[in-house]
């Protein structure tokens, strides 16, 4: 399938006492970036719109819809009798084999069912519009065969193929169209605000400037306190922070025991590249979702462009909307709150997660790691379905044969939340893991091509 784990790596290691691993040239950190200079205000964020002009049109359309039917049925309707004739013989006296009224009933409920969904309830959804889609195409389709249309006059043609086509132009246009655009839409807008939240300054005073990396200690064995008092000196200090810091250590310490039990994932799917999907199940944390793969590049890069900024993330990584630092707790801790993009064709709606995450450097790789949490200064809203993430993170590991090569490993433990089925979301997340890699995969080229 892929080559495995790099040579010599011993995963015994990872909790051993650890060399540290010399920070990244900060013109390397300036020049992969491409970021907006610190010194110049950013620009204020447009009004949002209640309704895009994407929707408005497609609304307009199902209007034109109705009204088009409508009008020729009407002219259907006084073709050779008077038009409360043909009204009283078509409503009144209904046959399914030789009345138009039914088809006009048909764009009636085309019409009442994609207003509501689309402009009343403003659903991001495909369902409605498969649902009368469907109705709309069995109910034609069956009407064609059994009734008597075709030898009563042209528009016994005219407006069974008409309904049936516009019916589809309407799916089409909603389903490649408005939602997609809404996404980029929405994707571009939280992403602004991401901008604008990285230029805001950070709770800490000695927050890191665009133009450094914030790396945080290599790892040493020894107490807790010990690790409190690495780097720089920042430390816990209120019960919040210090729970904040257990939540992140319990993290990391479930994530080393994942990768210590490789022998028991269960392969689940692999794609072209060679990266594979697998699963384990955790005690007290349920399933979890394992991605490993091979990367042609130097840990380092992986380490820069993946744990050490993941605010920056959403630059590259369409499945994340949104990635903002909350609050920097110690040297390795911090608290993040993240938008997922949405998931398998938008059956699975964005999500928001409020994340504690740790990140320690080691001699044979980086590591990661973080669990679901709580934070004052985001509190669950109605926009977004709040997911709860369990115990999981990204580890890099280091080729000691090879410098120039990489093995990483996502460790994904998650609950959607929501009345999604399992094997939807198991699906989801399988699909999403891959789809990071290829953004992954991309990130990683032009970065590597603007140093040739």
């Amino acid at each position: 399938m892929f080559a495995g784990m790099p040579s010599g790596v011993n995963y015994s290691e990872l909790s051993g006492s650890l060399p540290a691993i010399a920070s990244l040239n900060a013109s390397y950190s300036q020049a992969s970036l491409s970021l907006p200079s610190p010194y110049y205000a950013p620009l204020p964020l447009g009004e949002r719109k209640v309704i895009s002009d994407v929707r408005r049109t497609f609304c307009l359309f199902v209007t034109f819809d109705l009204l088009f039917i409508a009008m020729l049925w009407i002219i259907e309707l006084n073709i050779n009798k008077s038009i409360w004739t043909s009204l009283e013989n078509e409503v009144v006296d209904y046959n399914f084999k030789s009345s138009f009224f039914d088809i006009f009933v048909l764009a009636v409920f085309r019409f009442l069912c994609l207003q509501l969904g689309y402009a009343a309830f403003r659903l991001r959804h495909w369902w409605v519009i498969a649902i009368t889609t469907l109705v709309t195409s069995t109910f034609l389709i069956t009407k064609v065969i059994l009734s008597d249309l075709f030898n009563q006059n042209a528009f016994g043609y005219v407006l069974p193929i008409t309904s049936f086509v516009v019916a589809w132009l309407e799916t089409w246009f909603l389903d490649f169209k408005v939602l997609t655009q809404e996404a980029e839409d929405e994707r571009g807008y939280l992403g602004a605000v991401n901008a604008a939240c990285e230029r805001a300054p950070m709770i800490f005073a000695t927050a890191v400037s665009d133009g450094q990396f914030y790396s945080p200690p290599e790892s040493l064995a020894g107490s807790e306190e010990d690790l409190d008092e690495e780097g720089l000196g920042r430390k816990a200090v209120t019960e919040q922070e210090k729970e904040f810091v257990r939540q992140g250590r319990e993290a990391m310490a479930v994530v080393e025991q994942i990768l210590t039990q490789e022998e028991n994932w269960k392969f689940e799917k692999s794609n072209d590249q060679g990266d594979a999907v697998y699963t384990l199940e955790i005690p007290f944390h349920g399933k979890t979702f394992i991605l490993k793969a091979l990367l042609q590049c130097t840990a380092e890069l992986v380490y820069q462009e993946v744990i050490l900024q993941p605010e920056k993330m959403v630059q590259w990584n369409r499945t994340v909307s949104l990635c903002q630092i909350l609050q920097r707790v110690d040297d390795n801790t911090l608290v993040s709150y993240d938008v997922s993009a949405g998931a398998a064709g938008g059956v699975v709606s964005p999500r928001d997660f409020v994340n504690v995450r740790r990140v320690e450097r080691r001699r044979d790789c980086y590591i990661s790691a973080g669990m679901g949490t709580n934070h004052n200064s985001k509190p669950p809203h109605g926009r977004f379905v709040r997911g709860e993430n369990g115990p999981g993170g990204f580890v890099v590991l280091k080729s000691s044969s090879n410098p120039s090569v990489c093995t990483f490993i996502w460790v994904l433990n998650t609950d959607l939340k929501g009345r999604l089925p399992r094997y939807l979301i198991h699906q989801s997340l399988a699909a999403t893991m891959f789809e990071f890699m290829s953004h992954l995969r991309q990130r990683i080229n032009e970065v590597q091509l603007t140093y040739r």
